[in-house]
């Protein structure tokens, strides 16, 4: 089993900045594809930005082009969002989740941390 961990979320002001961690125990699974998904009010979840865990390609949604980045510490099994340039559309729960390799879906998901921009 993966268990993955989010934290980071919180309260800001349009046009500030947040960073979001996901720690993961991946167990004895290898790691093929870690996301940051998004879930804002009355809307479903939608795909933010992905990476892939060996080679760090990188994958961004349209919207979140040029504001967010993602990235991933190998050695210590976390990843992070860093989130600038907020707007009040971004806010949402953010969910880490991650696909292993032999897997064909994002099987394993954490338990979400909220992220609220006001104007």
């Amino acid at each position: 089993q993966v268990q993955l961990v989010e934290s980071g979320g919180g309260s800001v002001q349009a046009g500030d900045s947040l960073s979001l961690s996901c720690a993961i125990n991946k167990g004895t699974f290898s790691l093929s594809v870690v996301a940051w998904f998004r879930q804002p009010p009355g809307k479903e979840r939608e795909l933010v930005a992905s990476i892939w865990w060996s080679l760090g390609q990188t994958y961004y949604t349209e919207p979140v082009k040029g504001r967010f980045t993602i990235s991933r510490d190998k050695d210590k099994n976390i990843a992070y969002l860093q989130m600038s340039s907020l707007w009040p559309e971004d806010t949402a729960v953010y969910y880490c989740s991650a696909r292993v390799i032999g897997g064909s879906s994002y099987e394993f998901w954490g338990q979400g941390t909220q992220v609220s921009v006001s104007s």
